[in-house]
């Protein structure tokens, strides 16, 4: 497990939804898209070390 990357997992989280709440109150499609992205970016980032931290259980 990596504390550093889940923690940027989570930064990219709170970016993306800030960005995407941006784009609803302004109206600006591209910035509600670009803000959703962000999220399932965050979310195959957390994703990916928990596959890691399984596989390193398994082989321990």
């Amino acid at each position: 497990m990596s504390l550093e990357n889940r923690a940027k997992a989570v930064a990219k989280n709170i970016e993306g939804k800030i960005q995407e709440v941006v784009g609803d109150i302004t109206g600006n499609p591209n910035d509600k898209a670009e803000g959703q992205a962000k999220q399932v970016e965050s979310q195959v980032r957390h994703t990916a070390e928990n596959v890691k931290d399984e596989i390193k259980k398994a082989v321990d």
